[in-house]
């Protein structure tokens, strides 16, 4: 042999005359051969380091975002807005003396004494008589009751009201009224009249109420309130034609337009009042109306135009809009703004933009990755809990107890999981339960739903476990039964509750995506990946704006992803015979 050879077979010959750590045979722990297995799995390396970047992205991002999870942003925009509304006017407006009052409950009667060509009408027991002081005018004078008579054997009793006192003559002058049927009667200048009910009569004082009339009178100011006299006196002068009025001394011009259909009055040449057949309201009670935009809104109105321009007191010119409808005319107006800012494309402010509440896109992924994946944690604990509990003692003591609890079992199992869902995700609705109390019942549902999978592999598992030698030594020695399950029984079965659980996190963020998505998950103001992706729901969100559920849809597929990885590593990292 060469001597290189001879050399080189002496190197794995030990020189040591001691059984030392150079005689001695390494051999690496169960839990070490494990987690020697599972670290080589690339796959469940990607796993596992997807499901830390979505834990620091949740977690870490959220408390480094400079924006709150419910903060929203808004912004100055130009809406076109309602301005005014208006109609011609068919009726006939009630305008009340100083010191009178005229109900508007006595507008149907009105219109039907109008109609009819009748003097007087008939409403809330009160006569009403009518004047006809021109064209579509009236003056209304009503009764106002002082007195009753009672006839008592061919003579009269009256009963004056407190603070009226009627003459002889009065008396007298009503008697022989009643005597002959007569509804009126004339004493001292006073004209009564007289309302018979049974054998009771009413005698009220003639007087002056308001007037009827089916034009409107706006003032030039807000702060200038037309006076009845006024509004009595105009209307007098534009249905006999004139150019000017005088009233308390004071002389008004009045210019009539479109063939009397409008009225414009001016006072020491300034506009004073504006008469048309038109009613316009003010959308914004704050804003004041001023007289030439409401001349060139009944122009445009009249003319059937769409849109119209004014230029405002400052000069600046702004663009009307007009739409009808029934003969009711809407003015539209564009109007700075506050709005949310929503459905902002991403920006160096937003880098996912914003959602449909004007809230920062990247934050509420941020805060919805923590509700989801919490819901994930916390259901899972439920499942382990419950499961390992009820299959744990199946599986253990057997026979009838192993029945009723496998029965158990099966009932759930075959309870509809998704209708209960959105059986119970309505009832919260109508019980209009807390949004934070919402998240914790629907963890509750959850986990109460899903714990048979993990029970049913516990009890298999304990069945197998407790026929072994291991087993049998414990019960020999006197070990109690709670020691036995806790102490031997269940760490067996730990590695599959573990691969099985990781898989299952995956199925929990996914129901939960669904049932958010269908509105009956975790609600506004709180959010998750599910119901970020719910705007969806819009065809026209789903087409044009993105950044509002893709990246939620990417987080989901990750999260979901990188927990199948982790749980195939741990399967084969247990259990190198499942590797294929």
């Amino acid at each position: 042999m060469k001597k290189e050879d001879t050399k080189a077979a002496n190197k794995h010959v030990s020189t040591s005359t001691s059984l030392d750590d150079e005689q001695r045979v390494k051999v690496l722990s169960p839990g070490a051969m494990v987690a020697r297995r599972f670290f080589r799995n690339r796959l469940a390396m990607v796993g596992l380091i997807i499901i830390i970047c979505m834990f620091l992205f949740s977690f870490l991002g959220g408390m480094l975002s400079p924006y709150r999870e419910d903060q929203v942003f808004r912004k100055t925009d130009s809406v076109l807005k309602d301005y005014v509304g208006t109609t011609k006017n068919n009726s006939y407006r009630l305008i009340p003396m100083e010191g009178k009052t005229l109900p508007s409950s006595i507008s149907a009667g009105l219109e039907r004494a109008v109609s009819a060509g009748e003097e007087s009408f008939e409403a809330n027991d009160t006569t009403y008589y009518l004047t006809e002081e021109g064209e579509e005018f009236y003056s209304i004078l009503g009764g106002s009751q002082i007195a009753t008579a009672l006839a008592l054997r061919g003579d009269y009793r009256f009963n004056e009201n407190e603070g009226t006192t009627l003459s002889d003559q009065a008396k007298e002058a009503i008697s022989e009224a009643i005597d002959n049927e007569e509804p009126t009667a004339e004493a001292d200048g006073v004209e009564y009249q007289i309302s018979q009910k049974g054998r009771q009569y009413q005698i009220s004082v003639v007087e002056e109420l308001g007037m009827a009339t089916k034009r409107v009178f706006s003032a030039a100011s807000e702060n200038n309130e037309l006076s009845y006299d006024f509004q009595f006196a105009v209307e007098k002068a534009i249905d006999a034609g004139e150019s000017e009025v005088e009233i308390d001394g004071i002389t008004y011009e009045l210019d009539s337009d479109n063939d009397g259909e409008s009225v414009m009055v001016f006072k020491d040449g300034e506009e004073y009042a504006y008469i048309s057949y038109y009613v316009m309201n003010l959308i914004q009670s704050s804003d004041f109306l001023s007289l030439d935009l409401r001349r060139e809104i009944e122009r445009a109105v009249a003319a059937g135009e769409s849109s119209f321009v004014f230029a405002n007191e400052d000069g600046t010119e702004e663009t009307y809009r007009i739409q009808s409808r029934d003969n009711q005319y809407t003015i539209r107006k564009y109007t700075e703004t506050y709005l949310n800012d929503t459905y902002a494309s991403p920006s160096k402010e937003h880098w996912l933009g914003t959602d449909g509440n004007g809230m920062d896109m990247l934050t509420r992924l941020m805060y919805g990755g923590r509700i989801s994946l919490l819901i994930g944690f916390v259901v899972i604990v439920i499942e382990i809990v419950l499961g390992m509990l009820i299959g744990g003692i199946a599986g253990y003591f057997g026979g009838w107890i192993d029945t009723v609890l496998m029965r158990v079992v099966d009932i759930v199992i075959c309870i509809p999981a998704m209708p209960l869902y959105l059986i119970l995700g309505s009832v919260m609705d109508y019980l209009q339960v807390d949004p934070q109390l919402r998240i914790f019942m629907l963890c509750l549902i959850l986990g109460l739903i899903s714990w048979t999978t993990i029970a049913r592999m516990t009890r298999g598992q304990i069945l197998s476990l407790r026929e072994q030698e291991f087993m049998i030594a414990t019960e020999a020695t006197g070990i109690r039964v709670s020691r036995r399950i806790l102490k031997h029984l269940i760490p067996n079965v730990i590695p599959q509750i573990i691969v099985i659980s990781t898989m299952e996190l995956g199925s929990v963020i996914l129901m939960e995506a669904t049932l958010s998505f269908l509105g009956l998950g975790v609600k506004f103001p709180y959010a998750s990946w599910g119901n970020i992706v719910n705007a969806v729901n819009d065809s026209y969100v789903l087409t044009n704006y993105w950044f509002v559920w893709i990246p939620a849809g990417c987080l989901i597929l990750l999260t979901v992803l990188g927990f199948n990885f982790v749980g195939d590593g741990l399967r084969d990292a247990f259990d190198p015979k499942m590797k294929r």
